[in-house]
């Protein structure tokens, strides 16, 4: 029994690819192969693809949002509500109010397709693309169980020969001294985090001590989410940019594409936008992040880790941990990935494990009772 279950949670795969770009269905059919134990179908827009999900129902669906007969948003709100699959979106208008509204209609995860050079992107970028159906494979859906599909790694596409570490954008340094007030929260996200972003800050008070995000997101795309949250939240939301103030009251997303530090100027802090090497597989880090809170805040801090896949934030956190800043991970019942917080659980790296629906309340609580200490 043990064998047979193991070779049914190990089938192939199933990836649908609705597009209407040929180029795109052409380029999925040649990649995702590739990537191990996935099998894939195409369809050139919504209408076809009802037809083969009624004979073939996939494990991930790879969508776009522009395409004749039915747009990709109306297909994923009435698949949402017959039948909840995994949806990953991938359009040019990743970086548009209609993504946002996508991931808020239970689209899993976003990824910015350029409106030329498609070919070229598509090569660049195939470690993302099969990272990100991965991710959705495993995840949580609303109206549906945890997927337990497994999934074989790439064998044929080339990784990078090394995984970078937060050294790369910040070398490591002793923690700064002096004396502030200010605290600090930092959060980190991925797969799943734009919905649980959005349940915390918009439950945060309005003189919540200063937030910095992390949010594994594509380049833009962060501006037009930033400002659909803002208007939600009770507290100022905004992309960061460098220059930006860490303020009670106000929320700073690291923009897509850019890494994102949290500095000091006596006792006041400010973030930094820059560029540099994927670490942890990601620009923005939430490595880079916490490592940066972890040298600046140490005990003024209070840092939190959300659902996703990966390890990105695991080392960042510990470093908060290790110079005396408070740790908090979401819950794997909460999580629709349970990938990040679980690897900072599993390095000692968290000093509480809470579901998401608590976040807001305990973020604050830690955050306030935390003494102002000489840094």
């Amino acid at each position: 029994m043990a064998k047979q279950s193991k070779k049914q949670d190990e089938r192939p795969l199933n990836v649908l690819v609705v597009d209407d770009s040929a180029v795109m269905r052409q380029a999925m059919l040649m990649l995702l192969p590739k990537a191990g134990n996935m099998e894939v179908t195409v369809a050139a827009d919504p209408v076809i693809a009802q037809e083969k999900i009624k004979k073939n129902r996939p494990d991930v669906i790879l969508l776009d949002l522009e395409m004749p007969r039915m747009d990709g948003l109306t297909f994923l709100k009435k698949q949402m509500a017959e039948d909840p699959i995994p949806v990953v979106v991938c359009s040019t208008l990743a970086h548009t109010d209609a993504a946002v509204k996508a991931l808020a209609e239970g689209a899993t995860e976003v990824i910015a397709k350029p409106e030329i050079g498609l070919r070229g992107f598509l090569e660049d970028s195939a470690i993302l693309i099969v990272d990100t159906i991965h991710a959705a494979a495993g995840a949580r859906i609303k109206g549906r169980p945890k997927n337990k599909v497994t999934y074989t790694a790439p064998q044929e596409i080339v990784r990078p020969k090394e995984k970078h570490t937060a050294d790369v954008v910040l070398p490591k340094t002793k923690p700064a001294l002096g004396i502030t007030t200010e605290k600090v929260i930092a959060i980190g996200a991925s797969t799943g985090g734009t919905e649980a972003l959005t349940q915390i800050l918009t439950k945060m008070p309005p003189d919540a001590p200063g937030i910095v995000i992390v949010q594994h997101m594509p380049e833009k795309f962060t501006a037009a989410f930033a400002e659909r949250i803002d208007g939600l939240c009770r507290i100022k939301v905004k992309e960061a940019e460098t220059g930006d103030r860490v303020t009670p009251g106000k929320a700073l997303i690291a923009p897509g594409n850019r890494h994102t530090i949290v500095e000091r100027s006596g006792a006041q802090y400010h973030v930094t936008v820059k560029d540099g090497p994927l670490v942890s597989r990601h620009r923005p880090s939430v490595d880079v992040l916490f490592r940066s809170v972890a040298q600046v805040a140490g005990r003024n801090a209070v840092g939190v880790i959300l659902t996703g896949m990966g390890d990105d934030g695991s080392k960042g956190m510990l470093e908060m941990k290790e110079n005396g800043a408070y740790n908090i991970a979401q819950d794997e019942k909460t999580s629709v990935v349970f990938g990040m917080p679980k690897e900072a659980i599993n390095i000692g790296a968290v000093d509480e494990v809470i579901p998401l629906h608590e976040m807001a309340e305990t973020i604050t609580k830690r955050a306030k009772t935390r003494p102002a200490v000489r840094r």
